[in-house]
């Protein structure tokens, strides 16, 4: 069984709400008896995409786990190269593939400079398409921040993932994909596309609400949330969810 720890939107900023709460959650994560195998974040490390906002976001996150990221729509692709990957500033997708207890993860790049909405570039697909078939016998979790598919949340689906139908060709292709996995929504949500799970973690800086329960976006009230997925040997993912009060 393979644990992976999935958290999402943390917004790190200049100010100590969005710090008490990321670093509340990793403090969480880092006391569970039994460590992940690995915890990835889906985008909106940064609000405002400083390099000083990704420096503390490091600096909140004291695992002994592999830690994987990928950029949302607050990060900024320079700043978070030097910050949190070492390298050199540049403005090309931000894609990164890992092999973690044998399984591939792909944290891709969803953002696009300057907007809020979500595209995989076509250089992205290439790569995703690649790496999927050098290691076809791997079952694989492809991520990023925006959800390809509408959830039923008017404000968070015009900032969609947009050209799908690109991405769900190569997932096609692809049947070790186990699920995706993003973030964006701010809420606990799973759908389906290509075939495969979708599963959003929700927010840990706010939680969106749903339009028939509030006409109120965002709910500040609420605790951080995060996801448990486990991937079992027969390649089927469940998923958990809680509070980190």
């Amino acid at each position: 069984m393979v644990l992976i720890a999935h958290v999402s939107d943390v917004h790190v900023d200049a100010g100590e709400r969005s710090a008490e709460r990321t670093g509340r959650v990793f403090r969480y994560l880092a006391g569970l008896p039994s460590p992940p195998d690995a915890v990835i974040v889906t985008g909106d490390l940064a609000d405002h995409g400083a390099e000083a906002e990704y420096e503390r976001f490091r600096g909140l996150v004291p695992l002994s786990s592999p830690v994987l990221y990928c950029p949302g729509n607050h990060d900024d692709r320079g700043p978070y190269r030097k910050a949190l990957l070492g390298e050199e500033p540049q403005e090309g997708p931000v894609n990164r593939a890992y092999e973690i207890a044998g399984v591939l993860i792909l944290m891709c790049d969803s953002s696009i400079p300057g907007r809020n909405d979500g595209l995989l570039a076509d250089e992205t697909l290439e790569w995703l398409g690649v790496t999927l078939a050098a290691r076809a016998e791997l079952p694989a979790l492809v991520c990023f921040h925006h959800p390809p598919v509408t959830l039923g949340m008017p404000f968070v689906d015009g900032i969609r993932q947009f050209g799908a139908e690109r991405l769900a060709a190569v997932v096609e292709r692809h049947p070790q994909v186990v699920a995706l996995l993003c973030g964006h929504a701010h809420t606990a949500a799973v759908s389906t596309f290509a075939g495969r799970p979708l599963v959003a973690a929700p927010g840990v800086v706010s939680m969106s609400t749903l339009p028939f329960e509030t006409e109120e976006l965002i709910d500040l009230r609420q605790p951080p949330m995060i996801a448990f997925h486990l991937l079992d040997d027969e390649r089927r993912l469940t998923t958990h969810y809680r509070a980190i009060v």
